[in-house]
């Protein structure tokens, strides 16, 4: 185990863990610090990485009326544009574990006039892969990986029927097996490791009531707003009433709109991303993990690979040292 150590003469440096496993080698100060009070990398849309750039592909279903027409009638003019302000991870899942990500943003959904029961992931069209074949890769990166624990939260369900939750619900536990956590084990990363569980699952639906091993729907603070400045004045408003009492998240994920896109043709969204993350992440750096008023918990972003954005937010447990020591 690495050796950070808290001490009157040495502060800890958790940006210098390695994070492809930065939570088994955390310091054993944090090992009974509920998961939802520690600061964690997330992974905004994190399966828009596989896209499907076929073009009798369409545009997903809560997309505006006038874009589908459009796409249908001028695929080759408007496809271009919908992929590069749809895409908001260039990098695998495995490789975004590999660089700290330890919650993913899973948005669902069933591919229209697909007969088959698979199921796949979108945000502005469908994605290639489907979710059973990256809950697989996830399994294996867990394997290799056996004291790091993955945070799954599977929502914005599409075109999605009961019929295909249980579907979904039987590959979950299929794959993910004796990984799981139930709701009724305490989260930390002690008592996790003690019991096997590498996973919380959690599940934006009423049948989440029904099934003890589906956590409730984790809270997204979502500031649609495409300026740096603007997401930071809304999250420090939402921080002065307080933080939700489990898990939650702060996106600091940029939304365009249309007015933006157009006045700027020639870029994509990770442009935008990587003109304000040198802003957004010194914000960031500011905030403070636990259980106060203000406290931040899971930050997600797009882009996740770059700018050091998971050693930054990982960094942040170093204030619930200096509070314990």
């Amino acid at each position: 185990m690495s050796s950070v150590i808290t001490s009157a003469q040495s502060e800890p440096s958790l940006r210098k863990l390695p994070m492809e496993s930065w939570m088994s080698q955390l310091p054993c100060a944090l090992w009974d610090t509920p998961l939802y009070h520690l600061a964690i990398p997330g992974s905004h849309n994190a399966i828009t990485y596989c896209l499907d750039t076929n073009d009798g592909s369409p545009v997903d279903l809560t997309q505006p009326d006038m874009l589908q027409k459009l796409d249908k009638y001028m695929k080759p003019l408007i496809r271009p544009f919908v992929y590069k302000w749809a895409i908001t991870q260039e990098y695998t899942i495995k490789q975004q574990l590999n660089c700290g990500v330890r919650y993913c943003d899973l948005r669902i959904a069933r591919r229209p006039n697909d007969s088959s029961s698979d199921l796949y992931f979108y945000h502005g069209v469908y994605t290639t892969l489907t979710v059973e074949s990256v809950l697989m890769e996830i399994r294996e990166w867990l394997d290799a990986h056996p004291r790091e624990v993955v945070i799954l939260s599977f929502s914005h369900f599409l075109a999605v029927t009961p019929e295909l939750h249980m579907v979904l619900l039987t590959s979950i536990r299929n794959i993910l097996a004796s990984k799981l956590c139930p709701k009724t084990e305490a989260l930390t990363l002690r008592n996790l490791w003690d019991l096997g569980y590498q996973v919380v699952v959690s599940y934006e639906h009423s049948i989440v009531s029904c099934h003890g091993d589906l956590w409730p729907h984790i809270p997204y603070w979502w500031a649609n707003k495409c300026k740096a400045e603007a997401l930071i004045e809304e999250f420090e408003q939402r921080k002065q009433h307080g933080r939700p009492g489990g898990f939650f998240v702060t996106g600091i994920n940029l939304t365009e709109d249309l007015k933006y896109i157009c006045t700027h043709p020639t870029e994509s969204l990770k442009d935008l991303v990587m003109s304000t993350y040198p802003a957004l992440l010194s914000w960031v750096k500011e905030q403070t993990p636990g259980s106060r008023v203000g406290s931040l918990n899971i930050i997600a972003g797009d882009f996740i690979t770059e700018s050091n954005f998971a050693p930054t937010v990982v960094t942040l447990n170093e204030k619930l040292l200096k509070w314990s020591s």
